[in-house]
């Protein structure tokens, strides 16, 4: 009997037992399908995440204080003429700012909410790229006259003023009246998700509403590969003014993208490994399915070996079928996998990337299950005796 004779009677014989059939090749339908829709919504993920990581700037970086040394840190660390001096020594430095942060209610002539204040200088407009709505963001001027401007979101704007124009609209943060000057737009992120409102004052102003202090220092260069070197510069440059060695650490927007990247990468794979268990699980009820089937077609196979079949041509037709089985539920499986991966993104607004070596993958996987959990009841068939094969009933 031919190969291609083989694959019929396997069809045939998947035919005449439909439900057998389809709860057999369940296990492997639900793993082929999870496989590649968990590879395909990670792969997916993992490109917005990197993607919105773009849009911030690859050339950006943060110096901070390494607060695990806590018995050497006073809140002093840092302090605003930094800013000048680093600039200075490090002319890669394009941009540089500090950064304060803290969480408090801000009153508009519509109610009241909490929002994050950022305590920042006119830098933080183009290290972060904030794109105006309408007006402008603070200026150096602004700053060192202590003007009590402020720029705020989009969606705070709408929470504190509703549809009234808030250009020249006061607000008040810990009783301190603020006039708006800018609204930051919207984002596009496609990650699904916002961040907290958010409202930017001068810095010089923000250590008089709130406390002397600078929490951390924010930077761009003009080029991503100055990134590291102008960083570990700056942290230099603040060790030796404030002698303090060793408590300054620092991180650029590609080190995070690159933790992050990775984070993803393994978080997909332990899934996807999850997930492809249940191939092992429906590789054995594979194999249990075709020693039943075995079993019953005994004077089958007793017959067939009288006739002149060989033990190759006997163990190649029960594997052909363990194959064909498997094969059958991996190309459901992986039809459901995409369509699933799909349908997925689209509710989460993400575009899918489906990696068809993936899906090539997990469908010669299902083949392979096909050989390995059919190797057992194929030998079985083709080492019985032809004699006493023929004498069961």
């Amino acid at each position: 009997m031919n190969i291609l004779e083989s694959v019929r009677v396997a069809l045939e014989g998947i035919v005449a037992s439909k439900l057998r059939s389809v709860l057999t090749t369940l296990g492997i339908v639900i793993g082929i399908a999870a496989v590649i829709a968990v590879v395909a919504i990670g792969q997916g993920g993992r490109a917005i995440l990197m993607a919105e990581m773009e849009k911030v700037g690859t050339n950006i970086f943060a110096v901070f204080v390494d607060w695990r040394k806590s018995d050497e840190a006073t809140g002093r660390e840092f302090s605003l003429n930094d800013i000048d001096v680093i600039k200075s020594r490090v002319p890669e430095i394009t941009h540089l700012s500090p950064v304060n942060n803290t969480s408090a209610d801000v009153r508009g002539t519509r109610k009241s909410i909490n929002a994050q204040v950022l305590g920042v200088n006119a830098d933080m407009a183009v290290i972060r790229k904030l794109n105006l709505k309408s007006g402008r963001f603070f200026s150096q001027d602004d700053d060192l006259g202590k003007r009590r401007v402020a720029v705020v979101d989009e969606s705070l704007a709408g929470d504190l003023f509703g549809r009234t124009e808030p250009l020249g609209q006061r607000v008040v943060i810990n009783d301190t009246p603020f006039v708006v000057v800018g609204v930051i737009a919207k984002g596009d992120s496609l990650l699904g998700f916002g961040e907290n409102p958010r409202i930017y004052i001068p810095v010089q102003v923000w250590t008089y509403v709130f406390s002397n202090f600078v929490g951390y220092l924010e930077g761009s260069t003009a080029s991503k590969d100055q990134v590291t070197d102008s960083m570990n510069k700056a942290i230099k440059v603040l060790e030796r003014r404030h002698q303090q060695p060793g408590l300054y650490q620092g991180e650029s927007m590609e080190q995070q993208m690159q933790s992050a990247n990775k984070i993803t990468g393994v978080m997909t794979l332990i899934i996807g490994s999850i997930a492809g268990i249940s191939l092992l699980v429906g590789g054995i009820g594979v194999m249990n399915i075709m020693l039943v089937s075995v079993t019953e077609r005994t004077r089958e196979v007793g017959l067939r070996m009288a006739l002149g079949a060989r033990r190759r041509d006997i163990l190649i037709q029960f594997l052909i079928e363990a194959v064909v089985l498997c094969l059958l539920g991996g190309a459901i499986g992986m039809t459901l996998g995409v369509g699933g991966a799909f349908l997925i993104a689209r509710l989460a607004h993400w575009p899918p990337l489906i990696s068809w070596w993936t899906v090539f993958v997990a469908f010669a996987f299902s083949a392979i299950i096909g050989v390995i959990f059919g190797i057992l009841p194929a030998n079985k068939a083709a080492r019985l005796d032809p004699i006493e094969a023929l004498r069961r009933d």
